[in-house]
């Protein structure tokens, strides 16, 4: 565009009058005389500079159009355009309305003037509220993307504008793509026309990619000199098609839709002129073959959604042909032995006309498919390769009869292994619209056997997106290609049910289902052959066997939430279940075998969870799903149908597998889901009586400690004081735990009797076993005090002290028991209890603690990790209760492990957990190796057990947190075992205290540098090849990963760790200058795997701290001082105005800093200025070097303050006089510090990456 070269001074200033707009982001109104680029943070549209440089534009061309009117008789826009061609058009309009012409000539030429600048003015014209002053959209873009007017009439007026001037018309469509792409430029009509496409195409790359300081570029567009304005920032790409947030995604659906507008109102009548779409598909191929990101990934979407509107256009074409065809061969068959009539010729033509343009379409589809899919559908930009897939599949699906062949096909197959997840997502879904249509998948068979194990396989995508999109695939062809998949891909596929992302699992679901589960048909034949539950009997079957079948044996909730959404109506039919577990075998020879049975109860009690609670199981789903008003209505349905069965008949299923420990386990869970009010709304009290019959029954009959736990739990629910039947339940519970202390107590009354005070007698050890698991499980849920069990089972576990001779059978469930009857006592506690009460508590609390901490050496490993878990669990519980907020009984009742104790229980993980254990290399059969692992398993489980009772102790700050070093030495060489809980504990230590954490983690590196350290050879040094030393390494990179990627919020940990790291390596320094090699210099190594966390202001203030312990100057050509350099070079590196310390020499040069506005550098002879090098501070000596190094380098486009003047903004946590106030112009204060640790300190005149990184470290983080 042509436009007066103006100063930079002149140039809309970026704090000045600045026109704040809460709804439009602010690089989206752009002016008329250039377009801004979207890689820049760009200024504001000021307003009233706006105007003044519109007036300006005026100005220019106020004489020669006083002259242009002085010798016009007609007052059309048009004469104006004949004389400026490449004014901007708001300058038409606004010229018009200020001059208002009083030319009174015809009526027509007047009409003809105010239809134009309608045409060209009014509704072009987007006008928005901003401030309360509007602003005008003049240019194309701005309208497009402010969307606020409907596209067709947009559209329609620049087809107007097109049909009154195409070369001008064309060079504001030209500036929208450009504008578009975010490039700030302008293309004029008359350089479009006098220079070749691949001129204006290398113009307008090196304008958008040149990296210069200037705000202005100039070059000749002969007739005119064009000047093209542009910020320079080329290292955030950012233009509007990547931009994020609401504005921006509506924008990229107003450039498709005006794309496909454009030429769907075009395909009457431009569409076909040879000029229109020649000159867009040239210009868009163009511009796809740009360097630049932004030109490519523009004209690339626009290239495919032209693509996408011209195959529309063609099936109307094809449609329209094929009509005017059938047309002309009845009116030729109805005149036939007559002479051509003019209907016949009419028809003929009409039918020639389409095929001229099918052929003109044919071509541009050429052009486009070849000159810009070709080369873009294999872009390094995975946006851009996902833009072409994702057309080329609607392409086939449009028009199958052009697209749908191995040609065009093989590209979706090749990107399905495309590295980029989006990229394979947009194969997915493209080849989904292909194989759902059975028309269409006759035609895919070569496909099919190409890339069918690739599709197979992608269920394993690790983009949960593209698994599941790729089992929905795999389902549709299933359904409509004929043995495509074989019985071994279906056995892969199916095993997905079981994963643990949930839509996965239930698109797998559905493929299991509809596979194998549901066969057309079922319904109407099986009913003959089985009665009422035919269908769904078979459907059952048919799912045990294959639960059998697959071995995973404790995933049946997994496997009935996969196929819960697709299988509701068999899974809910529970009479049906239950029929076939009490069906006799006279009355159906098919009997269930006790398998079967076992997985029937287990689906039972899976759907009847499902149906009750309504959300996935535990470990499929972050948390529990919220219900609608329709769902939640189910789910109550479905409650009362569970409840009104299983009342009647749970005591029969009760009753017939009473010795089954597993069975009755299962079985005994489901009342925890009835509706408990129908015992008493139904008058069903008798069914109620024997349900606590076969429960009374059945705990007297087991001592399993599962089928225990679920008749505790059966009769806690029943007890619920708000519902009618719990004073019944209460007395069945009563004469039950009555029966239970009779039994106990004639037990231990016979034990205590013995001489010895020990009984050898194998049953009668199992009887006192199992009479104890039975009272502990109660005691668990009940409140069991009034029977004195405390009394009983301290006696044991003070006789076990002083003799050790009680079998573990013995000690285990009296152990507790104890526990038990001291939380019920702790939990009894009332608001104002006595002190005589609280100080008796206190002191068994105590003494109970004494014991647990004597069975932790005990000679049973069962018993050891049985007093951990309970000594962690009771310390957790002591430390964290509140007595009802009884300030006095938590003061009497609080305990916290003394020091001993923190070393004890350290020490017990350290020798159970982390201790390997040699293994026995034996020859063992299948079965063997089968319980082998099983063992293996159950002793890992234990292990994880107990590591996360001890790391609850850390996180909760019961024990202190530098015990956690010990556990984080492991994290790396345990990680697949204990990797999971490791890092939870540092994530919550980090989120409770950012420094102590810091602080552990040094602390951990520390001790395993100094044992490293000892196992070396003095004399030798330190080897950094060793395997330890690598170990070391890894786990500190390890760590560093854990901060994640927001530097900012990690920002005091990680500057922690450097200071203890630097205060480490150099402990122990001798010698007053400092030059004697500090023995840990060494493990600035390990502190490095830290530097790539700290922000760049941060980086040099900790290099600033790492001068103050080098002496200056320091010779360094040894070996043994490469720790330093190489700390020092990870400080420095990626720093715009430091130069990293390379060279045989080894010798150090001053942190050299460059201060120089991006703006002001002149590169047009092609060399870069000269820096300067500013001194170090006094207070940081640096290290010098014979040749310096530069300091900055020529592609720096950040501005930097000078080393001065950064570090004395920042020095006041490095500096030994501490916090230190900065002195400006206007005074600042110290400013507190917040609760995440962070004190914010603005600095105007430092432009940093990372948003908050001008915040200053906490002056506590450097305090010495």
């Amino acid at each position: 565009m042509i436009a007066e070269p103006n100063a930079a001074s002149n140039l809309p200033s970026q704090k000045e009058n600045a026109v704040h707009d809460e709804t439009v982001p602010e690089s989206a109104v752009q002016n008329g005389s250039c377009v801004r680029n979207g890689n820049l943070k760009t200024s504001v549209v000021c307003l009233p500079c706006e105007r003044r440089r519109r007036a300006s534009v005026l100005a220019v061309c106020s004489s020669e159009i006083t002259a242009a009117t002085e010798k016009c008789l007609v007052g059309s826009t048009q004469l104006f355009r004949s004389y400026f061609p490449v004014m901007p058009s708001y300058a038409y309009d606004l010229l018009l309305k200020k001059k208002k012409f009083k030319l009174r000539e015809k009526r027509k030429v007047r009409e003809q003037r105010e239809n134009v600048r309608r045409n060209s003015s009014s509704s072009r014209r987007v006008s928005r509220l901003q401030n309360g002053e509007v602003v005008e959209a003049v240019t194309l873009f701005e309208v497009v993307s402010m969307g606020k007017q409907a596209m067709q009439s947009v559209v329609d007026d620049w087809v107007e504008a097109y049909k009154q001037d195409r070369n001008v018309a064309l060079l504001d469509l030209i500036n929208f793509f450009i504008q578009c792409s975010g490039c700030q430029g302008m293309v004029t009509a008359e350089m479009f026309q006098s220079l070749q496409k691949n001129d204006v195409m290398q113009k307008m790359t090196e304008n958008f990619d040149e990296e210069t300081g200037l705000q202005y570029k100039k070059f000749v567009a002969y007739p005119w000199i064009l000047t093209v304005t542009w910020p320079v920032d080329m290292d955030n790409e950012d233009y509007p098609l990547i931009r994020t947030g609401p504005y921006w995604k509506k924008f990229k659906a107003n450039f498709c839709e005006f794309i496909a507008v454009l030429v769907q109102q075009c395909q009457c009548s431009i569409l076909y002129d040879s000029y229109l779409m020649d000159t867009i598909i040239s210009l868009l191929t163009g511009l796809a073959d740009s360097m630049v990101r932004a030109f490519r990934h523009t004209s690339t979407l626009a290239a495919m959604k032209l693509l996408t509107a011209v195959v529309s256009v063609h099936l109307n074409l094809d449609v329209n042909k094929h009509n005017a065809q059938r047309l002309y061969e009845v009116e030729k068959r109805r005149i036939s032995g007559k002479r051509t009539n003019y209907r016949l010729d009419q028809l003929e033509r009409k039918r020639k006309e389409y095929e001229h343009k099918l052929l003109e379409i044919q071509n541009m589809m050429n052009a486009i498919f070849k000159g810009t899919f070709l080369n873009r559908y294999r872009d390094v930009i995975p946006e851009i390769r996902a833009t072409c897939i994702e057309e080329i599949g609607s392409w086939i699906k449009t028009y199958p009869d052009a697209f749908l062949n191995d040609s065009y096909l093989k590209y979706i197959g090749w990107m399905l292994y495309d590295k980029q997840a989006e990229v394979r997502l947009k194969c997915l879904l493209g080849l989904q619209g292909i194989y759902s249509r059975k028309e269409l998948v006759s035609r895919m068979d070569l496909f099919t056997s190409r890339f069918k194990d690739r599709i197979v396989s992608m269920p394993l995508d690790k983009d949960h997106e593209v698994a599941v999109q790729a089992m929905k695939l795999l389902m549709l062809m299933s359904q409509n290609c004929e043995d495509v998949l074989s019985a071994e891909d279906c056995e892969t596929l199916y095993q997905f049910v079981y994963t643990t992302h949930r839509p996965l699992a239930v698109a797998a679901g559905e493929f299991l289902y509809k596979r194998l589960l549901s066969h057309e048909g079922d319904e109407e034949i099986q009913p003959k052959r089985g009665g009422k539950f035919g269908a769904s009997t078979d459907q059952l079957k048919r799912l045990i066997r294959f639960f059998l079948e697959s071995e995973l044996h404790k995933h049946v909730a997994y496997l009935i939430d996969s196929l819960w959404d697709w299988a509701g109506k068999f899974l809910k039919d529970w009479e049906c279940m239950t029929a076939l577990l009490l069906k006799n075998a006279e009355e159906d020879g098919e009997e269930l075998s006790d398998a079967h049975e076992s997985v029937l109860i287990e689906i039972i009690l899976a759907t009847v969870r499902e149906a009750a609670e309504g959300h996935p199981p535990v470990g499929r789903g972050a948390a529990k799903k919220i219900l609608s008003v329709k769902e939640k209505k189910i789910q109550l349905e479905d409650c009362m149908k569970i409840t009104e069965h299983f009342i009647m008949v749970l005591p029969q299923l009760l009753a017939k597998y009473s010795t089954d420990a597993q069975k009755v386990a299962n079985l005994l869970q489901i009342p925890q889901y009835y509706d408990l009010d129908v015992y008493s709304t139904g008058h069903l009290e008798k069914h109620l009586d024997a349900l606590l019959r076969e429960v009374k029954d059945i705990v007297t009959k087991h001592s399993d400690i599962s089928v225990l736990e679920a008749s505790s739990r059966t009769y806690y629910v029943l007890c619920n004081e708000e519902i009618a039947i719990s004073s019944q339940v209460d007395c069945a519970r009563t004469q039950l735990i009555d029966e239970l202390m009779g039994q106990l107590n004639q037990l231990l009354d016979g034990f205590w009797q013995k001489e010895e005070g020990f009984c050898t007698d194998a049953g009668e050890i199992s009887r006192m076993h199992s009479a104890l698991r039975r009272v502990a499980a109660f005691h668990n849920a009940h409140n069991l005090t009034k029977w004195n069990l405390y009394d009983k089972t301290l006696r044991l576990l003070v006789f076990e002290m002083e003799h050790g001779s009680l079998p573990v059978l013995m000690i285990l469930p009296a152990l507790q028991c104890t526990y038990f009857s001291l939380l019920w006592q702790l939990a009894a506690i009332s608001e104002n209890p006595p002190k005589e009460t609280l100080f008796a508590l206190g002191r068994e609390l105590r003494r109970f603690c004494q014991i647990c901490m004597r069975f932790l050496h005990h000679k049973e490993k069962d018993v050891r990790e049985k007093a951990f878990m309970i000594l962690c669990d009771w310390l957790l519980i002591l430390s964290h209760q509140d007595s009802n907020n009884n300030e006095e009984a938590v003061g009497l009742l609080d305990y916290l492990p003394s020091t001993p104790l923190q070393e004890k229980l350290l020490l017990f993980i350290q020798e159970h957990v982390f201790m390997e254990e040699e293994e026995e290399s034996k020859d063992l059969t299948e079965d063997e190796e089968r319980q082998d692992e099983s063992c293996k398993l159950d002793d890992l489980h234990k292990k994880r057990s107990l590591l996360a009772a001890y790391c609850k102790l850390i996180v909760y700050n019961v024990v202190e947190m530098t015990a956690a070093a010990e556990i984080y030495k492991h994290y790396v060489k345990t990680y697949n075992d204990f990797g999971d809980i490791i890092k939870e504990t540092l994530s919550r230590t980090r989120h409770n205290n950012k420094i102590q954490s810091a602080k552990t983690l040094i602390l951990c590196l520390q001790q395993l540098f100094q044992r490293h350290a000892e196992s070396q050879d003095s004399s030798s040094g330190m080897d950094f090849s060793s395997a330890s030393f690598t170990n070391m390494k890894e786990l500190a990179r390890r760590f560093s990963l854990t901060f994640g990627w927001d530097q900012v919020k990690s920002r005091e940990s990680v500057a922690m760790i450097h200071k203890e790291g630097i205060e480490f390596a150099f402990q122990g320094a001798t010698g007053v200058d400092g030059k004697c090699l500090p023995p840990n210099l060494s493990f600035l190594l390990i502190i490095s795997e830290f530097s790539n966390k700290l922000l760049k202001p941060d980086k040099r203030l900790v290099y600033a701290y790492l001068q103050r312990y080098i002496a200056e100057p320091l010779p360094c050509r040894g070996d043994e001082w490469q720790p330093l350099i190489w700390y020092r070079n990870s400080l420095l590196a990626n720093e715009d105005e430091e130069s990293s310390v390379l060279g045989g020499s080894g010798e150090w040069s001053p942190m050299g800093t460059s201060k120089m506005s991006s703006f002001k550098r002149k590169l047009s002879n092609g060399s870069l200025p000269d820096t300067s090098q500013t001194e170090a501070a006094s207070k940081a000596p640096a290290l010098q070097r014979a040749s310096q190094l530069a300091s900055a380098t020529g592609k720096s486009r950040k501005r930097l303050k000078s080393r001065e003047t950064h570090l004395q903004e920042h020095l006041p946590f490095l500096c030994p006089g501490g916090l230190r106030r900065r002195c400006c112009k206007d005074e600042i204060k110290t400013e507190d510090v917040s609760e995440e640790g962070q004190a914010e300190d603005v600095i105007e005149d430092v432009d940093v990456d990372v948003v908050g990184a001008d915040q200053v470290i906490p002056a506590r983080v450097f305090e010495l």
